[in-house]
């Protein structure tokens, strides 16, 4: 009797394992075939319920996107210099990408621009005006200065959130595997609350960055549950649009979120910035009614034994859709009662190392959502227009990604019903991997042989070139990211589904790291640019010389576009694996048979 053996009881087993040794029950383990059919199938009960997890996707959004805003870099003028250099301004590029703000770059005089100016001079300033060109008129950055020698803080506080739901989609998703889908649902609400509130009346950044941080812990266990729970509450059949459903609710939520911070804009009283968290975090007490009104997840109650819990649900159940259980034919009831002296048995995810081919579908999962937000970034980054004004900048890009995302889920939704998930996948990291390909082989190519003297033309030409690719790259590599979250949560058995959702949500939260680390460096490029060169040869790339340096640019021009084509292709290479491993059948854990579908 191992305490934590792996059942997957969502449907028959199709690869013909049978127990080694205790006999199992005959219907029980049969959710989809046998159990929600006798209660009513997708009836009313769970449609409720599923609207209930739809609600909240749109604060998750509010919540996932306000860095744009909260920590937004402003336009600076200096008004009193430390020496006798006239007054300058500085004007960044804005937010492009979720998770926050490029690094403050500054410029004046003709003497160079960054924070990496040898003489410090650009900082030297007493006296700063700090003016917000969207969005809010005050936010975290003008509310304490963080520019110059201060600006690293911003960074910090873009990293803490997205730290902090890594760690959340690590730890709440063995929680949710341990106690339950609604006791970290109930949890992760009540300390969103707190923590979100505190964010507002924070003294310090280093208090705001502390915050934060549990604040992206809390926000990924809500986001964790609430998909679990949908997942579980649906037949196979429902699963993937009722998720779509709650992904558009969340890309509304980015697209309101620009409203939502202008309603704040001047707020008497209060700081704006205090008064847009505070209003991205209020609704969230609307779940706490969820306390009684959602139910535990009756799979993983049949998943880990909890059977006395379990026919009070179902007779829940079948009461809400109309059904007479005790009349059922399948007899169902009967073989609940009949395994009602059983104890409760849990599993941890670390379980799952002793499976043949599980472990692995979740690992080429794990760098599916990683490369796919990892990339999804650097293409955004490369489709900034760095002459364009700020404010226009601003709103175009922000808009342009939201856009990009209502695209994204309006086309993986007709292409999963015509190729299936796994040939969905497939033909999106196909396309973001020629994304890449031609963004950094074809455009070098074009630029170096085939418009050599006319420049103008050819930095023109360029440029489109690269929007466009940026774009559909950005729409491929979101789709990419979607479908391996979608497909964990299907493929994973019921008792360790949140440990393995965990798992490569919290890959895709390392992917979505690339932002703040690039602009932390102030970097522009593609994927993997700054790890594939040699620190002493990335300065070739971007340097301007008046001398004839042709061999030493061609080195790293090569090696920009080897890398470039190494990650399209491991890219494109990595959807074999995936769809090979996701159509593999089952697995033995322990003494007992599962499946690895769904």
């Amino acid at each position: 009797m191992a305490a934590g053996r792996l059942e997957a009881q969502d449907h028959p087993p199709e690869n013909g394992f049978t127990p080694l040794e205790h006999p199992v029950p005959r219907l029980l383990p049969h959710i989809d075939g046998s159990v929600l059919p006798s209660l009513g199938g997708f009836g009313k009960h769970q449609k409720q319920l599923v609207v209930l997890t739809w609600i909240p996707a749109l604060f998750i959004g509010f919540s996932q996107f306000s860095d744009y805003f909260l920590l937004a870099q402003p336009h600076g003028t200096c008004l009193q210099p430390l020496t006798n250099e006239t007054n300058w301004t500085a004007g960044p590029p804005p937010v492009t990408v979720p998770g926050g703000a490029p690094a403050w770059q500054l410029k004046g005089n003709g003497t160079g621009e960054g924070l990496g100016d040898s003489n410090g001079m650009l900082c030297a300033c007493k006296e700063w005006r700090l003016e917000l060109q969207t969005g809010l008129s005050q936010n975290v950055v003008t509310k304490w200065n963080l520019v110059c020698d201060s600006a690293w803080k911003v960074h910090i506080a873009k990293f803490s959130l997205l730290v902090g739901s890594i760690f959340g989609y690590l730890v709440m998703g063995v929680m949710a595997d341990w106690f339950g889908r609604h006791p970290v649902l109930i949890i992760s609400v009540l300390f969103m609350l707190g923590f979100g509130v505190s964010v507002a009346f924070s003294v310090n950044v280093t208090m705001f960055s502390t915050l934060r941080f549990f604040e992206g812990f809390c926000l990924a266990g809500l986001a964790l549950s609430l998909y679990v729970l949908r997942i579980e509450l649906c037949l196979p059949a429902w699963r993937f649009s009722m998720t779509m459903v709650a992904s558009f609710l969340m890309v509304a939520g980015q697209l309101l979120m620009p409203g939502v911070a202008a309603l704040c804009r001047n707020w008497p009283d209060r700081d704006d910035w205090q008064v847009l968290q505070i209003v991205i975090i209020s609704p969230f007490v609307l779940m706490l009614p969820y306390v009684w009104l959602f139910p535990e997840s009756l799979r993983w109650l049949l998943a880990t034994q909890h059977y006395k819990r379990s026919k009070v649900m179902m007779l829940r159940i079948a009461r809400k859709n109309e059904v007479n259980l005790t009349t059922e034919p399948s007899g169902v009831l009967t073989e609940l009662e009949q395994e009602l002296h059983k104890k409760p048995q849990r599993t941890c995810i670390v379980k799952m190392m002793s499976t043949r081919n599980l472990w692995k579908n979740i690992v080429v999962l794990c760098v599916n959502s990683l490369t796919g937000y990892g990339i999804h970034h650097c293409f955004a980054r490369s489709m900034m227009d760095p002459e364009a004004q700020p404010i226009a900048l601003c709103h175009a890009d922000y808009y342009t990604m939201a856009g990009i995302a209502v695209a994204t889920c309006l086309a993986v939704c007709p292409a999963v019903g015509l190729m299936g998930r796994r040939g969905g996948l497939l033909t999106f990291m196909i396309i973001t991997a020629l994304a890449s390909l031609l963004q950094l082989g074809l455009l070098n190519l074009f630029g170096k042989y085939g418009l050599r003297h006319d420049t103008v033309l050819r930095d023109t030409l360029n440029r489109k070139f690269s929007v466009a690719f940026s774009i559909i790259g950005m729409f491929s590599s979101h789709a990419v990211s979607t479908l391996s979250i979608f497909f964990c949560a299907e493929i994973t058995p019921t008792v360790i589904r949140g440990g393995g959702l965990g798992l490569v949500l919290a890959s895709a939260g390392f992917g979505m790291l690339t932002a703040p680390i690039m602009e932390l460096h102030n970097q522009k490029g593609y994927f993997l640019h700054h790890t594939l060169l040699h620190p002493g040869e990335q300065h070739l790339l971007l340097a301007k010389t008046d001398g004839d340096y042709s061999r030493v640019h061609d080195t790293p021009l090569h090696l920009t576009t080897t890398g470039g084509a190494t990650v399209a292709a491991a890219t494109a290479l990595a959807a074999v694996p995936a769809s090979y491993a996701l159509a593999t059948g089952g697995e033995v854990i322990g003494n007992h048979a599962i499946a690895n579908g769904v």
